[in-house]
């Protein structure tokens, strides 16, 4: 399965605005927390970014949809997919709220 395919996957199990916005949170936090981390140059902060997303985005998925995340299967294309969503709601091809 292509990375397009796959992202078409990706949005079935992000069907509630509410998991969307749970990712999108969890994104936003992740790109401050790397910001923080490079300003301060504590690199060894670094190992501790998909632990500021995947509460987020994982609580998402438990209390709204009701489903597994991607990430369990496919981490890789998955984590892609979540920048792309994330990239979409920016644009306001996805809503949120």
């Amino acid at each position: 399965m292509n990375l397009q395919e796959y992202y078409k996957y990706y949005l079935t199990l992000h069907k509630n605005p509410k998991t969307r916005l749970c990712h999108f949170v969890g994104q936003l936090l992740t790109l401050l927390f790397v910001g923080v981390v490079i300003y301060n140059k504590a690199w060894a902060y670094l190992l501790l970014t998909p632990f500021v997303v995947y509460p987020f985005a994982w609580s998402g998925h438990h209390f709204f949809e009701k489903n597994e995340p991607a990430a369990f299967h496919d981490p890789i294309k998955a984590k892609i997919s979540d920048w792309i969503m994330f990239k979409d709601i920016l644009r306001g091809r996805l809503k949120i709220w």
